[in-house]
């Protein structure tokens, strides 16, 4: 990630942040910056080939509706998956994209997904549904509306990473049930905003003692022994690793992610 400004030469712990601080960094990260960039010139080409709202509206309603499932899919089945870790050529981006984060749920620099895997997932996903309903104009609202959905889902994450207690009682009950994928069980509570799909796919908990403790809930099955036969994440951590308890924020950590916590 290009870092500077506010993000050059530091780290943001959650843990150590409130809501300001929050909006502050999330204001200035240069993958929003790229997200709102990349939206805008989306709803420029909307308008330059505009046919009707009416499939606009369609477009942007099913992204919406589709993102849940997505994220599901992608979060249950590629991100928590043991295959990536295995290969030397998917090892560096499945360090980046998902290990990092359980290593360290409230590193703030490693909890937003990275560019060179949103973009174009957003883009494979919204690209043909808006084509099929509304052509030119509706491949490209629908894009939009992928990009404005993704930023919303992590700063709903973000939020949910904060030491602070959400005000409503539906945020709070959002983090509860993250903060068990995070530290409880990380095989069940796939979603961010929305658990449908995790109860269709049996993987939802509404309270931590329905299923067991997690021996794995910080290493997601890149564990000591994986890392023998699997060396490639574990030599770009540095050998250091948190399965007993995240890392958060150690001396030793990844050089990657080195300098000032807040």
């Amino acid at each position: 990630m290009l870092r500077f400004g506010f993000w050059k030469d530091r780290t943001h712990n959650l843990a150590r942040m409130g809501m300001a601080d929050l909006v502050k960094a999330f204001a200035t990260y240069p993958a929003v910056h790229a997200y709102l960039g990349l939206a805008a010139i989306s709803l420029y080409l909307v308008q330059r080939w505009f046919e009707g709202w009416l499939p606009l509206l369609i477009a942007t309603g099913l992204t919406i509706i589709v993102y849940p499932l997505v994220w599901y899919v992608l979060h249950r089945w590629v991100l928590h998956s043991q295959f990536l870790y295995k290969s030397p050529l998917t090892a560096k981006a499945w360090k980046r994209i998902h290990f990092d984060h359980h290593q360290d749920p409230h590193n703030l620099v490693v909890l937003f997904g990275a560019l060179y895997t949103t973009i174009p997932t957003i883009a494979i996903v919204t690209l043909p549904i808006g084509y099929l309903v509304g052509g030119l104009s509706g491949a490209a609202m629908a894009f939009a509306a992928g990009l404005l959905t993704t930023c919303f889902y992590e700063f709903c994450h973000c939020v949910q990473h904060l030491n602070t207690s959400p005000k409503t009682r539906f945020m709070k009950r959002l983090k509860q049930l993250h903060m068990w994928h995070h530290f409880h069980n990380e095989q069940g509570n796939f979603g961010i905003t929305n658990f449908l799909w995790d109860r269709l796919g049996n993987t939802y908990y509404p309270k931590a003692n329905m299923v067991p403790k997690s021996p794995t809930v910080f290493n997601i099955g890149y564990t000591a022994e994986m890392a023998q036969r699997y060396p490639w994440v574990a030599q770009l951590s540095n050998n250091t690793r948190g399965d007993g308890n995240p890392r958060r924020f150690r001396a030793n950590a990844d050089a990657t992610h080195n300098g000032p916590a807040e």
